[in-house]
């Protein structure tokens, strides 16, 4: 066949496509037809019409050139708006601010994530050149709700916000204020507003761990950011009357804070505690007479703020301000139809705080313990001495986190030198020393140390008030600690009782200064009080030739002496305090002290020598015990098992049966608070519990192991007082 003819199998070509098999290439082609086409495509044009031009298709390289392009272009835009403002034309340079300013109503950005990062892409190469009077946009982009934008925005504004802040320093507290807005409860509800249309619903969790990531980078950027830091933290702390929900979550947010700016772990510590200490104050009333209330919806309802959508879980600012106005209503002229609501309102109010103050320890709590469960065994040994160091056991591979242990505890330590020492009428705070002074007998060791450094050596920095309130300290904590052995126990008696008898050869020698008489009596109701608790500690091992007979430590013979002395101590001290230790002194033979009772019975009070009108009187001591029973349901999971009950020390009434009718009769009648509660004038420590106005059915041994050994506050009383 002619090679040329059109007939030719030779003109069939192959197609540009690629090669293919020869079993194929010489085969007919297939007739096509238009079956298989719908009507629409068979009205379209065919593929060998002249008309006919197919589009190019787009490649990464295109597609990059055009990025670039509009790139290029804002940059332009950024560069000519930075350069007209300074000349004085701010019209380009307001158009930029726009771009970043959420709207008003809704707070969302009013364009896209995508076109925001081309900005900020754009201005990452101007920073060095933005001058005061850029400020604005500055501004702008650091109220924009980046936090719940989508994943990758988030990431290119925290690497923005690092850039800007090595560009230009002094907006770093800008950056840090608004930082520690985003900690607060309030910004998560701003933020569902500003959440884009469409997009997934967020979590308070994602919308912190963002602000955290955004700190945590400037952390590694600037050293010494920590300082600017801590102010700003303080200044954004939830008021004591906002919502338990706002303390949770910024207080939680604090202490992560301290996981990775171990520099702020003292100021964030003692910033929780100051403001535990705020709303501790305010409870002063026992738990068992708000029983009869109801309860509120965080009792009701226990959720993680945390794990909640944001804005999804109601908005408690109304509730709040209806306990404002209740309590407002309290100081105004308000008629007497509104006592029981007034009363009602104080008592929602008194929960609120108990919830609140019991939330806030927990928290505390689990951030302490979080770092102890850490550590599986601990290596610091014990130490005999009140006054020792720490040591630890330096070729041990779990030697960082025990020396994070202690750190803690003195970092807590201070804390409670500098804030919980001096406030007499908290009734809770001050458990968070005494259950981290029982991870450790060092730790109780040191503790008690610095109470006997306050107490009885009397520090220069150290008042009398002070010094008094160290004394009490020694005393309820000896007594109600589980963890303090026998051996320590008897230590701490025998230095109280080694400056009782100093006291005494001062008071007979006339060299005693009327100051030291406030912290003798703090010092011999503590011995008191130990004594009452830990009496079978204090005795010796009988010889064999002294069996069935109770030998006590020799130092505990200075108390006859101090019973009998003209100070008169069964006078002044607790009057609970006094008549159980009168009770269980002679009960196991240690001492009399009935025949003294009903001598003061008769004699006025005071009767004690050389206490100066004015002075730090002793008068106030009687009610004032810092580890009284532990009634926060939340957080007394923590102190149960390192607590001490009266009811598993006290004597059993067989012991008490062989009393007489008259001594129950007189510890019945025994003096009131109201009999000398005024009698000294001067700066004394404030009373934290109620006049004793009722009798004791149950004897005395119930007000040890009942709500408090302190009497018992009259709600109408307390309700008056936090009002206030």
């Amino acid at each position: 066949m002619d090679p040329h003819s059109r007939l030719s199998q030779f003109n069939q070509r192959a197609p540009k496509t690629g090669p293919f098999s020869p079993s194929v290439r010489f085969e007919p082609t297939q007739k096509v037809t238009l079956d298989k086409y719908t009507k629409a495509s068979s009205s379209s044009m065919p593929s060998d019409s002249p008309l006919f031009t197919s589009r190019p298709i787009a490649t990464n390289s295109r597609v990059k050139q055009d990025e670039q392009f509009k790139k290029d272009m804002f940059l332009a835009y950024v560069n000519k708006a930075i350069r007209e403002k300074l000349n004085g034309h701010s019209k380009d340079f307001d158009d930029l601010v726009d771009q970043f300013s959420p709207n008003k109503s809704t707070l969302a950005p009013t364009v896209s994530s995508l076109q925001l990062r081309i900005w900020l892409s754009a201005l990452s190469h101007v920073l060095s050149r933005l001058e005061r009077r850029h400020a604005p946009l500055v501004e702008a982009i650091v109220r924009l709700p980046w936090s719940t934008m989508d994943a990758v925005f988030v990431k290119s504004y925290i690497v923005f916000i690092g850039m800007l802040i090595s560009a230009r320093p002094e907006y770093l507290s800008l950056v840090l204020n608004r930082i520690a807005m985003g900690f607060t409860y309030q910004s998560g509800l701003l933020a569902v507003a500003s959440n884009l249309e469409g997009s997934t619903p967020l979590t308070r969790r994602v919308v912190y761990d963002r602000q955290h990531a955004l700190l945590e980078h400037l952390l590694n950027l600037v050293p010494t950011l920590p300082s600017s830091l801590a102010p700003l933290l303080v200044r954004n702390f939830p008021h004591k009357r906002q919502p338990q929900a706002a303390h949770v979550a910024y207080i939680r947010n604090l202490l992560r804070v301290t996981e990775y700016c171990s520099e702020l772990s003292e100021r964030v510590l003692g910033l929780i505690v100051d403001r535990a200490l705020m709303v501790d104050v305010e409870i002063q009333v026992e738990l068992e007479e708000l029983e009869d209330a109801e309860p509120t919806d965080s009792e009701l309802f226990e959720f993680d703020p945390f794990d909640t959508i944001v804005g999804q879980e109601g908005d408690s600012s109304d509730e709040e301000e209806d306990v404002d106005d209740g309590l407002s209503d309290l100081s105004s002229d308000a008629s007497s139809d509104s006592g029981a609501e007034d009363t009602l309102t104080d008592t929602r109010h008194i929960h609120d705080m108990v919830s609140k103050l019991d939330a806030i320890l927990r928290l505390v709590f689990d951030h302490f313990n979080k770092l102890h469960s850490s550590i599986p065994t601990v290596l610091v040994p014990s130490s005999p001495s009140l006054h020792s160091t720490i040591t630890y056991d330096r070729d041990s591979q779990s030697y960082e986190p025990h020396t994070l242990l202690a750190i803690q505890f003195h970092t807590l330590l201070a804390i409670f030198d500098r804030s919980i020492l001096r406030t007499f009428k908290s009734r809770y705070t001050q458990f968070l020393i005494f259950w981290y002074a029982s991870l450790h007998p060092e730790f109780s060791d040191l503790f008690l140390g610095l109470l006997v450094d306050k107490a009885l050596f009397g520090s220069a920095s150290a008042s009398g008030v002070e010094r008094a309130a160290a004394s009490s300290y020694i005393g309820s904590f000896v007594s109600r600690a589980q963890f303090i052995d026998r051996e320590g126990a008897r230590r701490a008696v025998k230095v109280l009782c080694a400056f009782l008898g100093a006291h005494l050869d001062a008071v007979e020698a006339g060299n005693a200064t009327s100051n030291n008489h406030s912290v003798f009596y703090a010092v011999v109701q503590s011995v008191f009080l130990v004594f009452c608790f830990r009496w079978r500690d204090l005795q010796e091992e009988p010889d064999e030739q002294e069996v069935g007979r109770k030998i006590w430590i020799s130092e505990l013979g200075v108390v006859q002496r101090v019973i009998t002395s003209d100070l008169n101590p069964l006078k002044v001290c607790s009057q609970n305090v006094v008549h159980q230790f009168a009770r269980i002194a002679q009960a196991t033979d240690f001492t009399y002290c009935f025949s003294i009772l009903e001598a003061n019975k008769r004699a006025p009070y005071p009767v004690f020598a050389g206490v100066a009108p004015g002075s730090a009187g002793p008068q106030e001591l009687h009610t004032f015990f810092p580890f009284d029973p532990f009634k926060l349901p939340r957080s007394g999971e923590y102190i149960q098992g390192v607590y001490r009950e009266w009811a598993t020390v006290a004597i059993g009434d067989e012991d008490d049966e062989d009393e007489d009718e008259d001594e129950d009769d007189l510890i019945e009648e025994g003096p009131t608070v109201d009999d000398w509660e005024h009698g000294q004038g001067g700066s004394c420590i404030p009373i934290t519990a109620s006049k004793r106005g009722e009798s004791d059915d149950d004897g005395l041994g119930a007000s040890f192991g009942g709500m408090s050994i302190s009497p018992a506050r009259s709600r109408k009383a307390a309700m008056t007082m936090s009002a206030s």
